[in-house]
């Protein structure tokens, strides 16, 4: 089961974040404990006044290939799992990010 769902206006993706990772990267899709799907991010942003947030948010809108408006951090803000909601073309976007994590 993947880490993204098809919803109304895009697409609902549940992230776990790491902020001050040394890099902006997808790490590709990793089961946590509880049996849920993350998709695995990395960002050189500290946590602090949303910094981690923004860089999330314009790495996923870079790699699924949408303007940085279109990515909204919906649930989590202050937590390591986020869950995004990227606005577009659901269909489209399943794809970008299944062509992205069957990169890593």
């Amino acid at each position: 089961m993947p880490p993204w769902v098809l919803a109304a206006g895009g697409v609902s993706v549940t992230v776990r974040l790491t902020p001050k990772g040394g890099r902006d990267a997808i790490d590709g899709v990793e089961t946590l404990s509880d049996g849920r799907a993350v998709l695995k991010a990395r960002v050189r942003a500290a946590p602090s006044e949303g910094e981690a947030n923004e860089a999330l948010c314009r790495l996923i809108a870079k790699a699924v290939g949408v303007p940085r408006r279109d990515v909204v951090v919906v649930a989590g803000a202050a937590a390591r799992t986020k869950r995004l909601m990227i606005l577009g073309d659901g269909p489209t976007l399943m794809t970008a990010l299944e062509k992205i994590c069957a990169a890593r």
